[in-house]
Parts: structure tokens; sequence; C-alpha cells
């Protein structure tokens, strides 16, 4: 599928802001309102955008410790795989679960309210498992994400990577305590 300008620069000025109005994002890019409302319909029906998020302080709603666990299982079988997905995902601690290569079979990202919380959390939850090997889990101090993403003929060359000492446009930078 290929995107032509009129597109990237809305996906672009969605990503800085959801709710801009479709008069606002109609102007910016110079096409009738209309055609706006269109296009934005495309872009859903096709999957380029797949929806709409508030950002949440998890702070602000009693989660603010964050941190990473790393999981290995053995055996590593679909059915094992797949069971570990579906018990992650029911757990509200859990914001976002990877299946990843390299060492470990995933990466889970939790929230919790203290550090006794992240130990029941993973004692209960991860090493209780038979199919868990390995799990190591690494606290989140801080976290720069980038919002604004170009696509794929807009991306830096390599080895030309913006300082990462400084938050890039398009970045937020979120904190833990």
């Amino acid at each position: 599928m290929r995107l032509d300008a009129t597109d990237l620069a809305l996906l672009q000025l969605l990503q800085r802001d959801a709710r801009k109005t479709n008069k606002d994002l109609a102007d910016a890019v110079g096409i009738a309102q209309s055609t706006c409302l269109e296009r934005i319909r495309a872009l859903r029906s096709l999957g380029v955008i797949k929806g709409w998020h508030a950002e949440v302080d998890l702070a602000a709603i009693g989660r603010p410790l964050r941190a990473m666990i790393s999981v290995r299982l053995r055996p590593k079988t679909t059915a094992s795989v797949r069971a570990f997905q579906q018990e992650m995902l029911a757990v509200p601690e859990v914001l976002a679960l990877w299946t990843v290569t390299g060492a470990d079979d995933f990466l889970v990202e939790v929230a919790t309210h203290d550090v006794a919380r992240l130990r029941e959390f993973v004692l209960d939850r991860v090493t209780s498992r038979s199919d868990v090997v390995d799990a190591r889990t690494s606290l989140v101090y801080d976290e720069v994400r980038v919002w604004e993403i170009p696509p794929a003929e807009q991306v830096t060359p390599s080895g030309s990577a913006p300082d990462a000492r400084q938050a890039p446009p398009g970045t937020r930078r979120r904190s833990s305590p």
C-alpha cells in the first residue's frame, strides 16, 4: 500500500494531536473537509490508523512503579506461548506484552502501586508457572517514547541518528519516581 503526501501529512498531524478537528486538518493540508474525512476513513479502514487513545499518567491512577520482566519458557510450544500470553493479558498490572527473539521469549511491561505488589506479581503470576524457566525484572526509571512515527521513506539514514541525550521532536518523556 502506498500513501501519498496528503495521507502522510494527515498522519503526522494526527500523531501530534488526534483531537484536531476535521476542519483544522483539512485546512492544514489544503484539501476540502469532505475529502479529509474520506481520507481519514480510508486510513482507518485500511488499518493504517488503528485507533484513538488517551495517554494516562500511571502515577495519577495509583500505579507509579513500572517494570519490564524478561521471561523464558521451556518447553516453548505453541500451546505454552498462547497460554502465557492469555494469562498475562488478563492481569490488570500488565501494560504490554511482546513476544521476542533472542535469549528471552517475552517482555512483559507492568505497572503496580508498590514494590510489594510487583514482587507478588512476579512470584504469583510469572515464576509460579511450571513452563517459566527464567524471569528477570528491571525497574523503569524513565521513558522517552516516540509518538510521531515517520513513514519508512522518511526515516533518518543509518549512521546519522539524532543525539540520544536530547528528546527529538515527536517524543514525550514519562518518569517513574
